[in-house]
């Protein structure tokens, strides 16, 4: 009997076939469900299947418990927060991630909203398409300084990005405890609190912890710089939205752009929607043609890899 694979990631082997083809020719039977996702419908088939290549969505653990067959979780993308560490490592089922594949393409997207944010581009374009040739005034990004929560691969990228525009870096991670050399220039470490007070532009680059969650809430941003931006790319929850929507509402912050949010996809009744000083996105940070292809690529081969008993990139449990 065939081994079983269950894709639920909607970016799954979207740019090319080789993907599909590791795991048919290492002999699995596949099941694409990201395009017509429904939880319900993934807590009732998951049990059937061997492995599993994940997108962001919730994995109980009671759903899990049921997963008598299943050998591996393979994450489309780096952040484990959806999936229960301790449980799979209890159950037997070994988890993969694939970190930093999509990190430049998340810094791009971390960079260009900063920059949509800045120069209310977003803004201006709706205008205009609705018969309007008003301008928005917005403010430069060169010369700022970028305030980082996070100092991991995509964090650094965006800091590379940062240093063409002049910028200074302050960034908050407690597991860094020194600058690599290539930062010293123009990258300070600092404690969160120092980071937030002291930038013009934050931008979120941490995983969602409890000890993260809510950590950019109404408190910290009444400590910013009035007018400031806010840019989430990493996980929603992380910054409070309806502090956010109070913030945006006073002037406090002047605009935020948000690729995540706490429920994903964002409810229609969600204020933020109404507010013309934010820009969201449907979670597409790792949504260029080249992250895409090589994730899909390193889950497919890890799965192929665990049930021939080969060598598993990125192990975690």
């Amino acid at each position: 009997m065939s081994k079983k694979v269950l894709i639920t990631s909607r970016s799954f082997g979207q740019i090319n076939d080789d993907p599909t083809n590791v795991l048919l020719e290492a002999g699995y039977e596949i099941t694409l469900k990201g395009k017509d996702f429904n939880q319900e419908e993934f807590e009732q088939i998951v049990p059937e299947y061997d492995a599993l290549i994940i997108g962001a969505h919730p994995f109980p653990e009671e759903v899990m418990e049921k997963c008598s067959k299943l050998q591996i979780i393979c994450k489309h993308g780096a952040g484990l927060d959806n999936i229960h560490l301790e449980k799979a490592k209890e159950l037997g089922i070994t988890v993969c991630n694939v970190p930093g594949t999509n990190s430049n393409a998340v810094a791009d997207l971390a960079f260009g909203l900063m920059l949509a944010c800045s120069r209310n581009i977003v803004l201006s374009d709706k205008r205009v398409r609705n018969g309007e040739w008003k301008p928005a005034i917005g403010s430069d990004v060169c010369y700022k300084t970028l305030g980082l929560l996070g100092f991991g691969a995509i964090a650094k990228n965006v800091a590379r990005r940062a240093k063409g525009f002049g910028m200074k870096v302050l960034a908050y991670d407690p597991y860094v405890t020194e600058v690599p050399e290539e930062f010293k220039e123009y990258v300070t470490l600092g404690s969160c609190d120092e980071v937030i007070k002291g930038c013009d532009i934050l931008s979120a680059h941490l995983p969602l912890t409890e000890e993260t969650r809510n950590m950019v809430s109404a408190k910290e941003m009444a400590g910013m710089k009035k007018g400031a931006y806010i840019v989430n790319t990493a996980r929603g929850g992380i910054v409070n939205e309806n502090d956010l929507y109070d913030a945006l509402v006073s002037g406090q912050i002047a605009a935020a752009a948000l690729d995540v949010s706490d429920k994903e996809p964002m409810e229609m009744e969600n204020p933020l929607r109404s507010l013309e000083n934010v820009i969201i996105t449907p979670h597409i940070g790792m949504y260029s043609k080249e992250a895409i292809g090589a994730v899909s690529l390193i889950c497919a081969q890890n799965a192929a890899a665990k049930i021939s008993d080969g060598e598993l990139q990125f192990k975690v449990v």
